[in-house]
């Protein structure tokens, strides 16, 4: 069977993440990975990555699909079952209130944004034990990372990034972010390419959060000169890939991150 062919940007995500799970040891034979897709751009092409590098890896592991709707909108996911069964691939659809709870009078000691973001990560911890999986992954990008280590900086004073592969729970579960070194463009690109069922986020809060806030500020760093956005995204992706790449090598398990250091840095 012939391989199928693909763009320049659905080449460079299926690689890249190939490069960051063979330098990082991210996964193993038989291991299973459950892919948190919030409907988004990211997310989608992680899980279609993932899928495409299922044929290539030289062992088997199993993918799955959770998706937590946040209660924007209980329908905005409908395109997402038949999507998952027309590739064989089993997925887990919640609803739950955490957005709209995370926006009201409930919420007083953090930013909604936090909460709600809290309150997945919670759920989604509590279904890979229920689903005993060994891998949660994120569809963070270098974009992401680029925008994390500035906040980190400038926010909490800590020269940190976004690990690519880091253990929870005492090794029982690995927290995965296979997307690390791809550059949004070609995530837009590729899902494009794709024709993945990307629905809008409903969230009120949509594209004024601290992240945001802090892509804009980055453009101003951009245009230093023509080249300092290529500097920035290859030292910081070379510079998180290598540091992920020694803690592989060494065994070394990563602290779970308390909430106040995670502050304005949720994913």
């Amino acid at each position: 069977m012939s391989r199928e062919k693909r763009s320049f940007a659905q080449e460079t995500c299926v690689k890249s993440a190939g490069k960051a799970m063979q330098k990082t040891g991210m996964l193993w034979p038989g291991c299973r990975v459950a892919v948190a897709v919030s409907g988004g751009v990211d997310s989608f092409v992680l899980l279609q990555s993932l899928k495409i590098r299922q044929g290539i890896v030289p062992f088997h592991f199993e993918i799955m699909a959770i998706h937590l709707n946040p209660g924007f909108d209980e329908q905005s996911h409908a395109a997402l079952l038949p999507w998952l069964a027309k590739r064989g691939i089993p997925g887990h659809i919640e609803m739950t209130t955490y957005g709209p709870d995370a926006h009201s009078e409930k919420n007083l000691r953090r930013s909604a944004c936090f909460r709600c973001s809290w309150l997945r990560r919670k759920r989604l911890f509590e279904l890979c034990a229920q689903y005993g999986v060994t891998h949660l992954a994120l569809g963070h990008n270098a974009d992401d990372l680029v925008q994390t280590f500035f906040m980190n900086l400038s926010r909490n004073g800590r020269v940190d990034g976004m690990s690519m592969n880091e253990s929870f729970f005492g090794g029982g579960l690995q927290l995965i972010r296979p997307l690390l070194l791809v550059e949004k463009k070609f995530i837009l690109k590729a899902a494009k390419q794709w024709e993945l069922p990307i629905w809008a986020n409903a969230c009120p809060s949509a594209g004024n959060t601290a992240r945001s806030s802090m892509g804009e500020t980055l453009e101003h760093l951009y245009r230093v000169s023509k080249d300092s956005r290529r500097c920035i995204f290859n030292g910081l992706t070379r510079w998180q890939l290598e540091k992920n790449s020694t803690a592989a090598a060494l065994g070394d398990e990563q602290p779970l991150p308390d909430a106040e250091a995670r502050d304005g840095v949720a994913d």
